[in-house]
């Protein structure tokens, strides 16, 4: 299912609030965009002990471990040995500058020019009657005016839809890599990202594009199973899930929609990999945190680390 995929890392980073005109006229309400759906981890067996890898060469040593971008408070405290690589590392390495998409009013300007139509074209005018039909009515069941969306692209409409059903079961923005941005702030540790804030507004601005109407009925029909979906998710996370993680949102992504797997998964983990090399080749210790459908299956981090000759040992 489309709703499945990460829509930057995306996705999401739910973190990233959009205030402003951009709805119109008719409104002032901040509009959250999720970076990215997925933001899982799940491990390359069966049942996993953890979330974490440790990532050796020689003596040089790195942590992976994947994050769920939106948490409840109850899911606190995370997994111990999420703490234990933090302590243990010397920087910290997420999917992106979480804190200048927070804090950056340029970036957000950014985004509100990328992700809404800036021209004469609608959501009425791009989807398909039965699409747009579709729309409306969950609109209008869920108390949202339809006119607040009709500039959106989208990827912003789907990520703002998931936003605000994951808001009604009590999921806040305070996700693993949030907490461990904030962690580090206030610890002075260093940190970086794998790529930029432009790319993955690129990756939101390109969602559905060019199957529009089919990107957003099967979005819609997925925003219904929402809440069994997070279920299924974070137990899955919790117990390490690896088989249950990558049928619910792997697979369906390389499935049905190749090309999203592709762009979106398989050509950045491939990005990044020069990235995490040149860390297993320094002397600090690095702590990745991405989401987890990045770890996962065979074109995953852990698998094209496990066949370069690295050690992968999970926590």
């Amino acid at each position: 299912m489309l709703i499945r995929t990460p829509i930057s890392s995306f996705a999401s980073r739910l973190n990233q609030v959009l205030a402003g005109p951009m709805l119109g006229k008719t409104t002032n309400k901040a509009i959250i965009v999720l970076s990215t759906i997925i933001g899982l981890l799940f491990s390359a067996g069966t049942q996993a002990d953890t979330s974490v890898w440790r990532v050796s060469s020689g003596s040089n040593v790195i942590y992976l471990g994947g994050t769920v971008h939106l948490l409840r408070p109850s899911d606190y405290p995370l997994p111990d040995e999420y703490e234990d690589a933090y302590q243990d590392s010397d920087e910290l390495y997420f999917e992106t500058d979480i804190t200048a998409m927070t804090t950056d009013l340029n970036i957000q300007v950014q985004m509100l020019q990328r992700l809404t139509y800036q021209d004469e074209r609608t959501l009425r005018t791009v989807l398909s009657t039965e699409a747009y039909d579709a729309l409306n009515e969950y609109a209008m069941s869920t108390g949202l005016p339809l006119m607040m969306l009709e500039k959106m692209k989208p990827g912003l409409l789907i990520s703002t839809l998931q936003v605000l059903e994951f808001q009604k079961l009590g999921f806040t923005p305070q996700g693993v890599d949030a907490f461990y941005n904030s962690r580090a702030m206030g610890d002075g540790k260093n940190t970086g990202a794998l790529e930029t804030i432009e790319e993955q507004i690129g990756f939101i601005a390109a969602m559905g594009e060019g199957n529009e109407s089919e990107f957003v009925l099967l979005s819609i029909a997925d925003l219904e199973d929402t809440e069994q979906m997070m279920a299924q998710m974070i137990s899955a996370w919790r117990s390490g899930n690896a088989r249950q993680l990558q049928e619910l949102f792997v697979d369906d992504m390389r499935n049905q929609a190749p090309e999203v797997y592709d762009s979106l998964l398989r050509q950045r983990n491939l990005k990044w990999m020069p990235q995490i090399e040149a860390m297993l080749r320094d002397n600090d210790k690095e702590f990745v945190l991405v989401g987890a459908a990045h770890l996962v299956g065979e074109d995953g981090l852990l698998e094209m680390l496990q066949a370069r000759g690295y050690d992968v040992t999970q926590l």
